[in-house]
Protein backbone atom coordinates (compact mmCIF):
# COMPACT_ATOMS: atom_id res chain seq x y z
CA UNK A 1 0.00 0.00 0.00
CA UNK A 2 1.79 3.08 -1.20
CA UNK A 3 1.00 6.76 1.54
CA UNK A 4 1.49 9.97 0.58
CA UNK A 5 2.49 12.49 3.29
CA UNK A 6 0.11 15.86 3.66
CA UNK A 7 2.45 18.90 2.78
CA UNK A 8 3.53 20.12 5.91
CA UNK A 9 3.03 23.39 6.82
CA UNK A 10 5.86 26.16 6.85
CA UNK A 11 5.65 26.19 10.61
CA UNK A 12 6.17 22.55 11.18
CA UNK A 13 8.83 23.07 8.35
CA UNK A 14 11.08 25.58 10.56
CA UNK A 15 10.58 23.62 14.13
CA UNK A 16 7.10 24.56 15.17
CA UNK A 17 6.65 26.57 18.41
CA UNK A 18 10.28 26.51 18.88
CA UNK A 19 11.54 27.22 15.30
CA UNK A 20 8.91 30.51 15.13
CA UNK A 21 10.41 31.62 18.70
CA UNK A 22 14.05 31.45 17.56
CA UNK A 23 13.48 33.19 13.93
CA UNK A 24 11.51 35.98 15.77
CA UNK A 25 14.03 36.51 19.22
CA UNK A 26 17.17 36.51 16.22
CA UNK A 27 15.01 39.09 14.27
CA UNK A 28 14.52 41.22 16.91
CA UNK A 29 18.09 41.09 17.91
CA UNK A 30 19.52 41.82 14.53
CA UNK A 31 16.98 44.71 14.58
CA UNK A 32 18.09 46.00 18.10
CA UNK A 33 21.95 45.15 16.61
CA UNK A 34 21.96 45.81 13.13
CA UNK A 35 22.73 49.78 12.68
CA UNK A 36 21.05 49.69 9.14
CA UNK A 37 17.93 48.70 10.87
CA UNK A 38 17.59 51.86 13.41
CA UNK A 39 14.67 53.28 11.53
CA UNK A 40 12.74 50.04 12.58
CA UNK A 41 14.34 49.46 15.64
CA UNK A 42 12.86 53.25 16.55
CA UNK A 43 9.06 52.19 15.24
CA UNK A 44 9.72 49.84 17.49
CA UNK A 45 10.47 51.81 20.67
CA UNK A 46 8.10 54.45 19.85
CA UNK A 47 5.16 51.46 20.33
CA UNK A 48 5.29 48.96 23.24
CA UNK A 49 8.97 48.01 23.11
CA UNK A 50 11.03 45.12 22.06
CA UNK A 51 9.68 42.33 24.50
CA UNK A 52 6.08 42.89 22.84
CA UNK A 53 6.63 42.95 19.76
CA UNK A 54 8.81 39.72 20.05
CA UNK A 55 5.51 38.16 21.84
CA UNK A 56 3.08 39.94 19.09
CA UNK A 57 5.17 38.82 16.52
CA UNK A 58 5.56 35.07 17.80
CA UNK A 59 1.53 35.30 17.93
CA UNK A 60 1.21 36.62 14.73
CA UNK A 61 3.81 34.46 12.64
CA UNK A 62 2.48 30.85 14.23
CA UNK A 63 -1.01 31.61 12.53
CA UNK A 64 0.54 33.07 9.44
CA UNK A 65 3.05 30.32 8.86
CA UNK A 66 0.14 27.05 9.57
CA UNK A 67 0.35 27.10 13.52
CA UNK A 68 -1.84 27.78 15.85
CA UNK A 69 -3.98 30.74 15.54
CA UNK A 70 -2.21 32.31 18.43
CA UNK A 71 -2.89 36.38 17.89
CA UNK A 72 -6.24 35.39 16.65
CA UNK A 73 -7.26 33.98 19.60
CA UNK A 74 -6.14 36.89 21.25
CA UNK A 75 -7.33 39.86 19.26
CA UNK A 76 -10.13 38.68 17.50
CA UNK A 77 -8.37 39.30 14.31
CA UNK A 78 -4.84 38.89 12.28
CA UNK A 79 -4.90 41.78 10.12
CA UNK A 80 -1.82 43.07 9.45
CA UNK A 81 -3.13 46.68 8.48
CA UNK A 82 -5.17 47.04 11.59
CA UNK A 83 -2.03 45.74 13.45
CA UNK A 84 0.01 48.42 11.63
CA UNK A 85 -2.14 51.61 11.38
CA UNK A 86 -0.36 53.55 13.75
CA UNK A 87 2.81 52.90 11.93
CA UNK A 88 4.56 55.40 9.30
CA UNK A 89 5.64 52.46 7.32
CA UNK A 90 7.86 53.45 4.22
CA UNK A 91 9.62 51.85 1.38
CA UNK A 92 12.91 52.08 3.55
CA UNK A 93 10.70 50.44 6.57
CA UNK A 94 9.73 47.75 4.02
CA UNK A 95 12.83 46.87 3.01
CA UNK A 96 14.53 47.19 6.07
CA UNK A 97 12.05 44.62 7.57
CA UNK A 98 12.60 41.95 5.10
CA UNK A 99 16.26 42.56 5.16
CA UNK A 100 16.04 41.60 8.83
CA UNK A 101 14.15 38.73 8.43
CA UNK A 102 16.55 37.32 5.43
CA UNK A 103 19.57 37.67 7.98
CA UNK A 104 17.28 36.01 10.55
CA UNK A 105 16.36 33.28 8.53
CA UNK A 106 20.09 32.43 7.39
CA UNK A 107 21.49 32.77 11.27
CA UNK A 108 18.98 30.42 12.39
CA UNK A 109 19.42 27.73 9.66
CA UNK A 110 16.36 27.49 7.91
CA UNK A 111 16.70 25.72 4.51
CA UNK A 112 17.01 27.99 1.17
CA UNK A 113 13.86 26.30 0.16
CA UNK A 114 12.14 27.17 3.34
CA UNK A 115 13.57 31.01 3.06
CA UNK A 116 12.47 31.23 -0.28
CA UNK A 117 8.94 30.71 0.20
CA UNK A 118 8.71 32.88 3.17
CA UNK A 119 9.66 35.51 1.51
CA UNK A 120 7.60 34.96 -1.72
CA UNK A 121 5.00 35.39 1.32
CA UNK A 122 6.41 38.29 3.06
CA UNK A 123 7.65 40.35 0.31
CA UNK A 124 3.94 40.96 -1.46
CA UNK A 125 2.68 41.18 2.21
CA UNK A 126 5.17 43.94 3.02
CA UNK A 127 4.81 45.94 0.24
CA UNK A 128 1.05 45.78 1.07
CA UNK A 129 1.77 47.62 4.79
CA UNK A 130 3.15 50.50 2.85
CA UNK A 131 1.08 53.13 4.14
CA UNK A 132 3.28 56.65 4.15
CA UNK A 133 5.81 58.06 1.37
CA UNK A 134 9.01 58.95 2.71
CA UNK A 135 9.75 63.28 2.37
Amino acid sequence: MMMTLATASLYEEIGGDKGVWHLVDTFYNIVETDNKAKKLLIHHLRGSGIANAKKEQHLFMSGFLGGPKFYLEKHGHADLKTMHAHVAVDEESKDIWLSCMKKAMNEVAITEANQEKLMRIFTPVAERLVNHVSA
